[in-house]
């Protein structure tokens, strides 16, 4: 992970362990902005509630599914801390598990600010969580893919409206 600095946007994203759905999300943004060369845009890592897989690769099972899209799913597990509040602008949780944990462990109201669910910013899909499918089959990795390909996506979107309406806000002062 990069030194945060002024001009640049830092998510982090969470599920329970970090071998399956926010590696992959790490690496679907991250190969987002670097089809658009937005790279210094952003500071983006990914951790776990538990320390099951502390130091581990990801599921093999993700990042076969993942290369088969083109990412590279190859960061290594770690735990979610709670210094982690002061390190990133954003905390996005994959389900409602994940949401409840990280906001208890919140120190303020603002750490609280930071938690955001991925399913707030999927625009093709209806559902309210990124399932996790450790305990599934081909078919539950492909659903987080394309839920997580989607969430991303829309928070890329969300964050290229916040640029554009903070400079002409700035434009116009």
């Amino acid at each position: 992970m990069n030194t945060k600095q002024d001009s640049t946007i830092s998510l982090l994203f969470i599920c329970l362990g970090n071998i399956c759905r926010s590696p992959a999300a790490h690496a679907v943004f991250c190969k987002m902005i670097a089809m658009r060369k937005l790279e210094y845009n952003f500071i983006v890592d990914s951790a776990g509630i538990g320390n099951w897989h502390v130091g581990q690769l990801p599921d093999s099972r993700m990042r076969t599914h993942g290369s088969k899209r083109g990412y590279e799913i190859n960061h290594h597990a770690r735990q979610f801390n709670v210094d982690d509040f002061n390190k990133f602008d954003y905390i996005i949780v994959m389900d409602e598990d994940n949401y409840r944990i990280i906001t208890g462990m919140a120190q303020s109201k603002s750490d609280v600010a930071k938690v955001i669910r991925m399913s707030d910013y999927f625009n093709q899909h209806s559902n309210n969580s990124v399932p996790d499918p450790y305990y599934g089959d081909s078919a539950d990795f492909e659903l987080a893919l394309d839920l997580i390909e989607d969430g991303c996506d829309g928070l890329l979107k969300k964050f290229s409206l916040s640029e554009k309406s903070e400079n002409d806000q700035i434009e116009t002062k």
